[in-house]
């Protein structure tokens, strides 16, 4: 049906675990580029897969040439990038498409544009969302930045043009802020992303982080699975999101939701994608969501939009890659309940949450968990297993824990329960944070912002 018989998987962990259970429903045969760490991981049993490199991720998962001769000599004529690593690299993206295979994902260009922060900015806003006041573009000087701080007035954000996970961003409160951060924001800029470019953007304080999942195919069709709620983070890495986003009002919803799909189709988006939003309560009679960034990828947390809908993302992913249309409509489409997602590293959170590397000795899902899509309360993503060595290498999440409910409350309280269900022995892990976040009045009652989550997240008190 998927058009594919053989989908190279260039990830690894629970996105290549993720990734396989629906290939196999639709009888499609993946091969996994792994590193010499993964070799012979718990996830590649049974299952074809070529070495790409050593383990540090440079010289394989990240090594474009050799993920796209991998997939070549393995006979695949599709590839799945998951998410990280590679997945939003317009080079990657179209080196694959040069080469004859399907990169399962956006069109190159399309790519290329909203990695660029101020042309997506200058895009969205003429597709029509709602943009955070700021400069039109790129800033030639420091003069200019004093220009723009001055209209927009203070305090204000430098972000850097080619940035991402708060790398290059520095806050002025004050005009004599702003020199210190326009020099240390493009230094750190220029070191991260070798680009030093800057623009600037008011800073809206007491906002809350929302993102539109969306899903498009190449005839014009587009889709929203509603929103998620990305708030509780610690260095901007999510910690927690949850669906719908509880403190958005409707009329604001019902507009946003429109929007965003007028916009991904005026882009010629295709595939799966999420426009992140900062939800802006200061100032006017109604919050307002305002258009950030939008990421040209499946997210990790793809699967609370999942559990709400019922729709198998990365199912439509691989079918509009191959030219299919999408096989669900707005109209056709339910958003039930409350669903929320805890995202589980092996990290020691009492310990500046310091990575915990070494071999799960026990492991035990919560009762009635179902591994990946298809769960009805309680979903694991994870490609763990007892005797699992946690390596050094990479990002150190094992497992999601996804829960349903009828309500946000009844879905934090399922929550708690799995969590405390769940047996991870051997590593340290950020289930006791996660417990604190949940069962915290404020974090109940929905009174908290984006400055407040230091106050969750600093381990148990």
């Amino acid at each position: 049906m998927a058009g594919f018989h053989r989908l190279f998987i260039a990830n690894r962990g629970e996105v290549a675990v993720r990734i396989t259970r629906t290939c196999d429903e639709l009888g499609i045969t993946p091969v996994f580029g792994v590193s010499a760490a993964d070799r012979d991981a718990p996830w590649t049993e049974g299952r074809e897969q070529v070495v790409l490199g050593p383990a540090r991720s440079t010289h394989s998962y990240l090594s474009l040439e050799r993920v796209v001769q991998a997939a070549r000599q393995s006979g695949c004529t599709a590839l799945h990038p998951g998410w990280g690593f590679l997945a939003e690299n317009p080079v990657f993206a179209g080196l694959c498409e040069q080469h004859g295979i399907t990169f399962i994902g956006p069109p190159a260009h399309v790519m290329h544009l909203m990695g660029k922060k101020t042309p997506a900015k200058r895009a969205m806003g003429a597709a029509g969302l709602t943009l955070i006041p700021g400069s039109e573009g790129i800033l030639a000087n420091l003069e200019e930045a004093r220009a723009v701080a001055e209209a927009v007035g203070y305090p204000v954000l430098l972000k850097a043009e080619s940035g991402g996970g708060g790398k290059g961003m520095r806050v002025a409160r004050t005009a004599n802020d702003l020199e210190q951060a326009w020099s240390q924001a493009g230094a750190e800029a220029l070191a991260a992303f070798g680009d030093g470019r800057l623009y600037l953007e008011k800073l809206i304080e007491g906002g809350r982080h929302v993102e539109i999942q969306v899903i498009a195919d190449r005839y014009g069709n587009v889709v929203h699975l509603g929103e998620r709620d990305c708030t509780v983070q610690r260095n901007h890495q999510k910690l927690i999101e949850e669906s719908p986003a509880p403190v958005l009002p409707a009329a604001e919803r019902e507009r946003s939701l429109a929007a965003a799909v007028e916009a991904t189709r005026a882009i010629g988006y295709v595939g799966a994608g999420t426009i992140e939003f900062l939800l802006d309560q200061s100032g006017a009679a109604q919050p307002v969501l305002r258009f950030m960034e939008m990421n040209t990828r499946l997210q990790v947390e793809h699967c609370v939009s999942e559990m709400r809908s019922g729709v198998d993302l990365v199912r439509e992913q691989i079918l509009v890659a191959a030219g299919h249309p999408l096989s669900i409509t707005q109209a056709d489409l339910t958003l039930r309940g409350h669903a929320i997602e805890c995202r589980i590293n092996a990290e020691d959170p009492n310990n500046d949450f310091r990575p915990s590397p070494g071999v799960i000795r026990e492991w035990a899902l919560p009762a009635g968990a179902i591994e990946g899509f298809g769960a009805d309360k309680i979903r694991v993503d994870t490609h763990v297993r007892a005797g699992y060595e946690v390596p050094p290498f990479y990002d150190s999440l094992i497992c999601k824990v996804i829960t349903w409910g009828i309500d946000r409350d009844a879905a934090c309280d399922q929550m708690i329960l799995a969590l405390e269900q769940l047996r991870c022995e051997g590593v340290a892990t950020t289930i006791p944070m996660h417990l604190q976040i949940l069962r915290d009045p404020d974090f109940r009652a929905n009174r908290y912002d984006t400055r407040a989550i230091p106050g969750f997240a600093t381990g148990p008190r």
